[in-house]
């Protein structure tokens, strides 16, 4: 529990007291991913609210991972980001931010002074 596990080890952490484990694996550094197996709402609910991770199933663990429709990534020191199908795609491309205006309209109104242009705006906004 003190490095990330990249083999078929998963560890299982039995406990009596939801908010007593949070607590204390909340004191970790964030998880890529976490697990739990309830059929609780109330529960499953407040693991989803109350601890941090990239990603993670209920009652089931790892599938996730192969779901190209969910993104797959950590939270601070586990990743940055996220991948797979449409945040893969969000992730490593740009969209390139344009602002396009009219010619027909002066550009010299939108900028100060505006003492003479002052009549003019609340003509138009009457």
């Amino acid at each position: 529990m003190e490095d990330e596990i990249f083999g078929p080890i998963l560890p299982i952490m039995p406990y009596d007291d939801l908010q007593g484990i949070i607590r204390d694996i909340k004191r970790l550094p964030k998880p890529l991913a976490a697990y739990f197996f309830s059929e609780n709402e109330k529960a499953i609910n407040y693991f989803l609210d109350h601890l941090p991770f990239g990603g993670g199933c209920i009652n089931d663990t790892i599938t996730h991972v192969g779901n190209v429709y969910l993104p797959f990534g950590g939270v601070g020191p586990s990743g940055v980001n996220a991948y797979h199908g449409k945040a893969s795609f969000e992730n490593f491309t740009h969209p390139k931010s344009i602002m396009k205006r009219s010619t027909k309209i002066a550009h010299d109104m939108l900028f100060p002074p505006y003492k003479q242009k002052l009549k003019l705006v609340r003509m138009v906004l009457k």
